[in-house]
């Protein structure tokens, strides 16, 4: 027994030797590391909180000034046909290039009734006299495409454009075997409405 055990106090706690046991209990390193790990969490969650709310008070800083220096400018336009003219402006000849007589003057008459005017009326030239088997022969001068061939073409299908070397407005309507008759006045009203309507403005564009 030691001389520094007191007397009377044996058994299983006897201290012997001159070195004392350490009491203290060891760190717990995982609370440690955890803590520095929550700390370190918590620090970024309260600096993104911080940038988010000063985007929503200035409004998304680089992205709104990048938006403000976008230039929005018209799409350049096109210059647009010219307007068809009307039908009374359309001087029509009509021939007949059947066998069946009587068309060229039902069609010519028709036609000066929904506001064409009429020019000749009669036979086709041999040239084209039963040699048309379509609906129609359309005959006009280098011009006639920019407008009375397609005002004239609202009132009957199937027809066939041809220019000659003539310098006056006039065109010809040559009826061939396969024409019935004219478009019904419905369906040709309509179709010049549509021609008539104006090009939709171009939108402008954002870049």
């Amino acid at each position: 027994m030691s001389m520094l055990t007191p007397p009377g106090m044996g058994g299983k706690y006897r201290i012997t030797g001159d070195k004392y046991p350490r009491m203290r209990r060891p760190r717990n390193r995982r609370r440690v590391v955890f803590a520095v790990v929550a700390v370190v969490v918590a620090l970024g969650l309260a600096g993104w909180g911080t940038m988010q709310l000063v985007d929503a008070f200035t409004g998304g800083g680089q992205k709104s000034t990048a938006a403000a220096k976008r230039k929005c400018e018209p799409v350049p336009t096109v210059s647009a046909a010219p307007p068809p003219p009307k039908p009374r402006q359309v001087t029509v000849n009509v021939y007949n290039a059947t066998p069946r007589s009587g068309l060229a003057k039902a069609a010519a008459d028709e036609l000066k009734k929904r506001g064409f005017t009429i020019g000749k009326v009669g036979n086709a030239t041999p040239e084209y006299d039963k040699k048309v088997p379509g609906t129609a022969v359309l005959l006009g001068g280098a011009t006639a495409h920019e407008g009375s061939f397609r005002v004239l073409g609202t009132q009957l299908v199937g027809t066939q454009l041809k220019t000659d070397t003539r310098e006056t407005a006039d065109i010809d309507l040559i009826i061939g075997t396969a024409y019935k008759a004219l478009e019904p006045k419905k369906n040709a009203d309509a179709a010049l409405a549509a021609m008539a309507e104006p090009a939709p403005a171009p939108s402008a564009t954002c870049r």
